[in-house]
């Protein structure tokens, strides 16, 4: 099968950056996710793909971000980490984006949606995002029962998050009406409110058994991009899998997305030649045993490569 030429991305160059971050939630180990990544070949798949890499870890960049002290902030934990990591690593998103390249995030927790969206809709404005996970990560600081970043991201990008003195260089650039989600499964009580309130689409596992996974991918297109002219961003958290296939990860919810569901996702969203980023987000390699770390790192890169305009056919 011919790849869809891709209406946006002009060459084929791909910006895959590390956010190797685990500030935004309490395990460790999810800060390895990228470098494992890159570890089992990903890079040198992608490029027997026909793309060209360009390849930034920062995991010095992340090691020396971290300030002395950073207590909790109005609930939330490690703010100032996160904030500086992410706030500096959305310039190389945005530059990388704004050069047509594809970009491509390796996490690191899923914090790092404050540094791939808003890198991502600095350089396209009028984007829409496609959220894939088991979470909804709409919490505010006030709302959230943890105060773990990683379940706050959504709510600073669309502006409803309370000021929060770290986080005032996030811009509110997600119109709520540009955001879906799937997989979702375990979302708080604070969450379903905001959802309910703002009208947002989302698509619930309950909702991916009642109509398959085509006809919602294909409904979540209609809502967040009814004429297929606007730039996809997707941000696929691996917990939005069922444990029994991608089962390294910090959050993990029985009931997920199957394999073939997961990547068919990323492989409908390639084919409209709109998807113009992804972020594949909390695999992490310490957790459970060696196999199921090398089981989630597979899956990890097989998604990516999916999103790159790998098909079955």
């Amino acid at each position: 099968m011919t790849a869809t030429p891709s209406k946006f991305i002009k060459s084929k160059d791909v910006a895959v950056i590390g956010i190797p971050i685990n500030a935004g939630q309490p395990r460790q180990g999810v800060e390895k996710g990228p470098a494992k990544l890159i570890e089992f070949g990903l890079l040198n798949q992608l490029e027997e793909m026909g793309w060209k890499t360009h390849h930034t870890s920062n995991e010095e960049l992340v090691v020396k971000l971290q300030p002395k002290h950073d207590p909790d902030v109005l609930n939330l934990k490690q703010p100032k980490w996160v904030s500086a990591v992410t706030k500096t690593i959305s310039e190389q998103v945005r530059s990388s984006a704004i050069d047509g390249k594809f970009v491509l995030t390796l996490g690191g927790d899923h914090s790092l949606g404050l540094a791939s969206v808003s890198g991502v809709f600095a350089a396209y404005p009028d984007a829409c995002l496609i959220w894939v996970d088991a979470h909804s990560d709409i919490n505010t600081p006030a709302s959230s029962p943890s105060g773990n970043i990683h379940g706050c991201p959504i709510a600073f990008l669309t502006g409803i998050a309370e000021d929060h003195p770290d986080f005032r260089w996030v811009k509110p650039c997600l119109d709520a009406q540009r955001l879906v989600y799937i997989g979702l499964r375990d979302i708080d009580d604070g969450e379903k409110k905001i959802i309910k309130e703002k009208n947002i689409k989302a698509f619930s596992m309950h909702h991916v058994d009642k109509y398959g996974i085509g006809k919602v991918v294909d409904i979540a297109l209609d809502h967040v991009n009814p004429d297929r002219n606007r730039p996809i961003h997707l941000s696929f958290d691996v917990d939005a899998l069922d444990p029994s296939v991608a089962p390294s990860t910090g959050t993990p919810v029985r009931g997920g997305l199957t394999f073939r569901e997961g990547h068919y996702i990323c492989e409908a969203l390639a084919e409209t030649g709109l998807l113009v980023s992804a972020d594949i987000v909390e695999v992490n390699p310490d957790l459970v045993d060696e196999m199921a770390a090398f089981q989630t790192i597979q899956v990890g890169c097989s998604l990516a490569r999916c999103c790159l305009g790998e098909s079955l056919l």
